[in-house]
């Protein structure tokens, strides 16, 4: 086994992280030393590690404002169509290393920390994920910024400047315990405060319908400060702008005329003002109609939409009439994109800016928004649909409530003309849901507001048009496209795999950086004895890594040798960690059966955070904690098998254990999994994926045949059969002798014997209602987990088909994903042109 590289090594490494110049090694150190002093107030006496990576930070902000402001500057001067991606999460991660990366400054500041006696990596552990997001939504807009500023698109992304981000997680007595994520507690040094930008959003009130047109009155209003971070495309100058939104009261909050009472307690309850931007809600694929939400639904959506309007009104290209009133060209100017139903509000919203606030006559309104919007959907999974009830918008949002009537009537008396009597086609198609709670159905909103809808893989696109919304299909065939996801490769390859990245540059070039379909080019390298030989290294090492950092923070020593087998996503059951459970318990029993036969040793790592309300998921992390526990103690077991639960799944944690990982598991039940993102995460860094046909994998397999993956199990039209037929789990349960071994053993208390009933649930739910039919699919299961290990004895083939899976990824980059957004619903074409760097004068 290879060592991993010791420092110097590293450094001396020409590779694609950019060769460090000795002007700039000598700049980074004099601005290094220049915020530490002037910044922080710190000399090297008394400055703290944190001290140093702030210090770090300055230093490669510094770097972006230049470009930040002329990409600012060069917008208002093309004044190109601008792209709004809307999104009530963004999870960003770590800023500071993309930032290097982007710039080509790493080994730049690599080695002028390293002379001024620091370490570059123990300085980047300092800095905090910024987590506003729960999962693959989230990570996705992330993704998708990196990408549009890459192609130089102007586009802005706007959510939410959370004050605390996704709960920590940490593992207590094998139960998962929520911990606020206090992120900004020193401060955030890529963030710019706008408090010049502050816009007032207005809520609760009443409506007034006067001869000159409709008032929402009597309003209470809440103050939006925006936060901009920088956002940088790969080496081509262009910075775009996150700009995130925080909850101010206003300063007479409280303290109207009626409110001669108590100062003290009116300033204290500024307080329920600011509560809108304080937490982010932890739910993945899961609707909880709490008011607070929907309060950060329309926050978001009216602070953007004034922003959007006010900068098409001043843009230098605008409307030539002396008031900029002309909203003509708005939709060939703008572009909203909304990241699910969560900002769904700005299609009423809109409506009500330029209906009651520009004077726009209703149907002219309503073609410029449906222009305008487009729509993605991201999940088939019905308790993920968004259904606010209409109480509460009459309470919140009345003015909203009355538009969203009229357009659901303008649209019902157009399926009525086309489907004359067909009343329930009626009731089906409604934005009302009709019953004892009256229901506004978002997602129904969105589609009759945008002029596209897309699912995010192809299967699942398809089950949009065929069955979420088949009705509207029907209507509008036309609105209806796929956009498969992607990941940025700079982050999910070049950042967090430099050795991988390393010898692909060496093989093919660094053109795959910013266009990944050149990894096509390592299909000439499957049999070159040196490059297999260059890859299993760079993976080993990898292993190596990660083993140490496991056993320096969880005090847990694993085997590297051993297969790192790897499912970290959100625990849910769609996801069926379970069926992971399941094998995990049969390898175990196989083990102890007959200790002395050869087994191929295996590291089963699972990671994910579990809704803090989602009673199963917990129950999961508990079984798989519990799990854990009897098998790494059972000495007959030795290094042959162990079984890790990964605490606090996070970006920066992803960015550890995926490029360590050789197997990948995307075991959805087929069908539930829109997309994944991870699935693809996985086979860029070379591990091989077992999975289900399900969301993006099986995209995965027609790009890289499906001999390269390891499918197994039902497809969706075998789901639809099961469901037909009616899903017997006790059917399985009699006549899979493992299955029921493992079963009775958790029923049984084998693995939580200071309380045998504790996983009775899991095992009810399993048996009597499981929706996902893990029993389904356990015995394919099992036998392709054998197929994997018969794989992994003969390294040489399993490198092979490693390899033709990081050649056969280039598809799943998020450049691609948005080059087809832009043509395909924006209708923009990136610019040939890169913006000229800070120190070249301007055109």
């Amino acid at each position: 086994m290879a060592a991993p590289l010791s420092d110097g090594e590293r450094r001396k490494q020409i590779s694609v992280r950019g060769i460090a110049g000795l002007g700039d090694v000598a700049e980074v150190r004099k601005s290094f030393n220049r915020h530490l002093h002037f910044t922080l107030v710190k000399d090297r006496n008394v400055a703290t590690p944190r001290d140093y990576y702030f210090a770090l930070a300055h230093t490669v902000r510094d770097h972006l404002v230049g470009r930040w402001i002329r990409t600012q500057q060069h917008y208002y001067e093309r004044d190109p169509k601008r792209i709004y991606y809307l999104s009530l999460e963004f999870y960003m991660g770590r800023t500071l290393q993309n930032t290097m990366v982007n710039l080509g400054l790493q080994n730049a500041c690599d080695e002028a920390i390293y002379q001024l006696g620091l370490d570059l990596e123990e300085l980047e552990e300092i800095e905090e994920d910024a987590g506003l997001g729960n999962g693959g939504l989230g990570r996705l807009a992330a993704c998708f910024l990196d990408s549009m500023a890459t192609l130089g698109l102007a586009a802005y992304g706007y959510g939410i400047r959370y004050e605390f981000g996704i709960f920590n997680q940490k593992i207590v007595d094998g139960w998962q315990v929520e911990e606020a994520d206090d992120w900004l507690r020193y401060g955030n040094p890529w963030e710019k405060a706008r408090p010049e930008y502050m816009l007032p959003v207005h809520f609760y009130g009443r409506v007034d319908h006067t001869p000159e047109g409709v008032k929402w009155i009597d309003t209470q209003v809440v103050l939006a400060m925006p936060y901009d971070t920088p956002v940088p495309g790969y080496k081509n100058n262009t910075v775009n702008t996150m700009r995130l939104w925080s909850a101010k009261a206003p300063n007479d909050f409280n303290l109207q005329e009626f409110n001669v009472g108590d100062y003290i307690e009116a300033v204290l309850d500024r307080n329920l003002a600011e509560n809108i931007s304080r937490v982010l809600y932890p739910n993945d694929n899961f609707f909880e109609g709490k008011e607070l939400r929907l309060k950060q639904e329309y926050f978001v959506v009216a602070a953007t939409l004034q922003d959007i309007i006010r900068r098409f009104k001043s843009s230098k290209f605008g409307c030539r009439d002396p008031v900029r009133t002309c909203f003509e060209t708005f939709p060939d100017k703008v572009a909203i994109q909304l990241n699910d139903t969560h900002p769904a509000l700005s299609i009423p919203e809109l409506m009500r800016i330029l209906v009651d606030v520009e004077k726009v006559d209703w149907d002219k309104a309503w073609e410029i928004t449906k222009r305008t919007c487009a729509y993605t959907n991201h999940t088939v999974l019905p308790e993920a649909l968004e259904r606010w009830p209409v109480s509460m918008f009459e309470k919140l949002l009345p003015r909203h409530l009355e538009i969203i009537y009229a357009l659901n009537q303008m649209h019902l008396d157009r399926v009525a003309a086309l489907y004359p009597g067909d009343t329930d086609r009626l009731r089906r198609m409604s934005v009302i849901e009709e019953g004892d709670c009256k229901r506004i159905n978002m997602a129904h909103l969105c589609v009759i507001g945008s002029h596209a809808v897309n699912g995010v893989a192809r299967i699942h696109s398809d089950i949009v048009k065929n069955s979420v919304f088949k009705d509207f299909c029907d209507l509008e065939p036309e609105k209806f496209q796929n956009k498969t996801n992607g990941i940025t490769p700079r982050r999910w390859l070049l950042l967090c795999n430099p050795g991988l990245a390393d010898v692909i540059a060496e093989k093919i070039g660094e053109g795959f950086i910013t266009d990944l379909s050149q990894l096509k080019k390592l299909l000439d390298f499957i049999n070159n004895e040196a490059f297999i030989r260059d890859v299993a290294k760079v993976k080993q090492e990898n292993k190596l890594k990660f083993a140490a950092y496991l056993e320096e923070q969880y005090k847990v020593k694993i085997n590297p040798s051993s297969m790192f087998d790897v499912q970290v996503k959100r625990i849910h059951e769609y996801k069926r960690q379970l069926l992971n459970c399941l094998h995990a318990i049969t390898l175990y029993n196989r083990i102890r059966s007959d200790p002395s036969k050869s087994f191929v040793p295996r590291t089963i790592m699972i990671g994910g955070k579990a809704a803090p309300g989602y009673h199963m998921a917990k129950m999961i992390i508990k079984l798989i904690t519990s799990i854990g526990e009897v098998i790494n103690n059972d000495p007959y077991v030795g290094d042959r098998l162990k079984v890790i639960f990964l605490e606090n799944y996070r970006v920066s944690l992803a960015e550890k254990v995926i490029p360590a990982a050789d197997l990948s598991q995307q075991i959805s039940t087929a069908g539930t999994e829109a997309s994944g993102t991870g699935n693809m995460k996985f086979m860029v860094n070379g591990a091989l994926t077992i999975g289900t046909m399900d969301g993006a994998n099986v995209e995965m397999a027609e790009e890289a045949g499906e001999e390269n993956l390891f499918i197994f199990g039902m497809r969706v039209e075998d789901v639809e059969a099961l469901d037909r037929q009616g899903y017997n789990a006790q059917e399985y349960y009699e006549r899979l002798p493992e299955l029921r071994q493992a079963i009775d053993q958790i029923s049984s208390g084998f693995f939580s014997p200071r309380d045998p009933g504790c996983f009775r649930d899991v095992v009810n739910m399993l048996m009597y209602h499981d929706r996902f039919k893990v029993f389904a699919d356990y015995e394919a299961y099992i036998k392709c987990q054998g197929q994997v290990d018969q794989l992994f004895m003969d390294p040489r083939e399993w490198t092979k088909k490693v390899i033709r899976n990081i050649a056969c990824s280039g598809k799943f980059s998020s450049d691609r994903t948005i080059m087809e957004y832009a043509r395909e619903i924006w209708g923009v074409e990136p610019p040939a042109t890169k913006i000229p760097p800070p120190n070249l004068p301007r055109d």
